[in-house]
């Protein structure tokens, strides 16, 4: 079983297609992964399973991979102990979770957006580059920056699950330059597409750090490398400037009050 445990989980699943069916049953997200080379091994620990619901999972994946022999997985070896499923955060990485849910208000804006589109109009124009200042500005050089500059270089970067969100980072300023691109040439259509596959990415991207990276990330830091973590993240908030901070909570606020406002009116006609 060693030879498995030790291959990437793409490798394992191309192989062993009904393997994808227990990790989702697991709510193992290893699936659409776009990387997938964490080791089997390691998916136990990444997800913080506890010992009951390692061995089932273990279990049935070694029935697929040897249906006619009684074979048992082994026990992995975890450098930590499984918690509580129940999710607390140190305080910097709690100060991005908070961050998450400012991001989250505009994601969940965008189809009201979408259905208010005007790009013949200055001011149908201005909130869709409202929305990339505050995606640029706040999503990507106010957080990402404190994700990728900060906390992710006190783990191994190589790491499938790390590499995943870098990725997922990139394929967002994909998503930004592209909206940008369509207003300058009014394509509405190209417009569309992009500000909803930026809002589904983000939207699967925070569940994955809420529910996955974060809490394991915080199984893995020191006492001393938290206190490091939330000095450094002041550090890079105040070089960012309180006051883009504070003109990026405007613009989601009064983005919320204009169109949710102007949704409660058309319901009632």
């Amino acid at each position: 079983m060693e030879e498995y445990l030790n291959k990437g989980i793409k490798d394992v699943i191309s192989r062993f297609p009904k393997v994808a069916d227990i990790l989702n049953e697991y709510n193992i997200g290893c699936v659409p992964c776009s990387v997938g080379s964490c080791l089997l091994k390691d998916i136990v620990q990444i997800h913080n399973l506890s010992s009951e619901d390692e061995e089932a999972l273990m279990t049935k994946i070694a029935k697929v991979i040897y249906p006619d022999r009684g074979i048992k997985m082994p026990k992995i070896q975890r450098k930590t102990q499984p918690k509580s499923r129940e999710i607390k955060y140190s305080p910097p990485i709690k100060k991005l979770v908070d961050e998450h849910a400012l991001i989250k208000k505009w994601l969940v804006l965008i189809p009201a957006v979408i259905n208010d589109l005007n790009i013949e109009t200055e001011d149908g124009r201005k909130l869709i580059y409202d929305g990339v200042y505050f995606i640029r500005s706040y999503a990507d050089k106010f957080h990402h920056a404190k994700e990728e500059d900060i906390l992710f270089k006190y783990f191994d970067e190589n790491l499938d699950i790390i590499k995943s969100m870098h990725e997922d980072h990139e394929t967002g300023r994909g998503h930004v330059k592209a909206i940008i691109e369509a207003l300058e040439r009014k394509d509405k259509k190209a417009l569309i597409e992009h500000l909803n596959g930026y809002k589904e990415l983000l939207m699967g991207h925070i569940k994955k750090e809420d529910d996955i990276l974060y809490p394991w990330m915080d199984r893995g830091l020191s006492l001393q490398q938290v206190g490091e973590l939330f000095s450094k993240f002041n550090e890079a908030e105040e070089k960012i400037g309180k006051e883009v901070v504070e003109r990026c909570e405007r613009f989601v606020k009064g983005a919320e009050e204009k169109l949710l406002k102007k949704q409660k009116e058309e319901e009632k006609t």
